[in-house]
């Protein structure tokens, strides 16, 4: 298969600015009902960036976002996108029992298969948070009707990473069937170099990004993994007051690039949903 015919994932995680992990302990959750949600407002601009080039992508959506935002739901699942599960009120793996995941995720696939009216097979946990310490949550997923996972990302990082995991999509219990298809990243002098979107999609200049995913696609011939957040094009999004300088750098670096960086995306690759590239082998 060449280069140019190879199709790229393109995921969003549809979570709200006050949701994210590093947020936490600054913003209450009892807090978030009381707060103005701007997601929906920045989903609606991402579906309508993704119709410019017939882009088809995958949405894993929080079951909180998608209780208060169903008509939303409704309009991604029309738009020809996959609906996914990002567990129910972004609470990390790490954070929570066997039980207690257990909960979250039936809990978000049901509620996001009644109002999405279609299977959700595919989860991805907030913060990346299955790792080494908590594979168990691979075959809650499994047991709970999930075909496929993206949360276990090959690289170190400060909150999460599993660096020597592999870095293409795998069976992480060769006996069952879950896959775990995590982000994109590319070797370079022996270390996983992460190029799959988020804050590093910010960070570096677009024509590194273009030149990861390129390299992957033309020396490695494989489909690429891209993600990236609603609150990431929202660069009138209210500020945090109160987080560190290395929080604030991360969260705000670029947002009003952001948009324009992902409509070249769209221009410069070719894209399709998660289960169409990795379940159906079409890619």
């Amino acid at each position: 298969m060449s280069a140019a015919s190879i199709r790229n994932a393109m995921t969003i995680d549809v979570e709200d600015y006050f949701q994210v992990s590093a947020f936490a302990p600054y913003i209450p959750r009892e807090s978030w009902a009381s707060r103005v949600c701007r997601v929906e407002s920045n989903i609606d601009r991402i579906l309508a960036l993704l119709d410019e080039k017939e882009v088809k992508a995958t949405f894993f959506t929080l079951g909180w976002i998608a209780e208060r935002h169903a008509g939303m739901v409704r309009r991604i699942v029309a738009g020809g996108h996959e609906l996914a599960s990002h567990g129910w009120g972004h609470q990390r793996v790490t954070d929570q029992a066997s039980h207690e995941f257990r909960e979250d995720v039936v809990r978000s696939k049901a509620l996001l298969e009644d109002i999405g009216g279609q299977a959700v097979l595919g989860y991805r946990a907030p913060s990346f948070s299955i790792g080494r310490h908590n594979l168990w949550a691979l075959d809650v997923l499994e047991e709970s009707g999930y075909r496929y996972s993206s949360s276990i990302y090959p690289i170190r990082h400060d909150h999460y990473g599993m660096p020597e995991a592999p870095r293409f999509p795998y069976h992480p219990r060769p006996q069952h069937g879950l896959l775990e298809v995590p982000i994109t990243t590319l070797q370079l002098f022996q270390r996983n170099f992460p190029a799959g979107g988020g804050g590093y999609f910010r960070l570096w200049p677009y024509p590194v990004s273009r030149w990861l995913l390129q390299r992957l696609n033309h020396r490695e011939g494989r489909s690429a993994i891209f993600y990236f957040h609603p609150w990431e094009i929202d660069p009138g999004q209210p500020r945090q007051p109160g987080i560190g300088m290395k929080t604030r750098f991360r969260h705000y670096y670029n947002l009003d690039r952001m948009e324009g960086r992902i409509r070249a995306l769209t221009r410069d690759f070719q894209w399709g949903r998660m289960d169409r590239i990795f379940l159906e082998g079409s890619a």
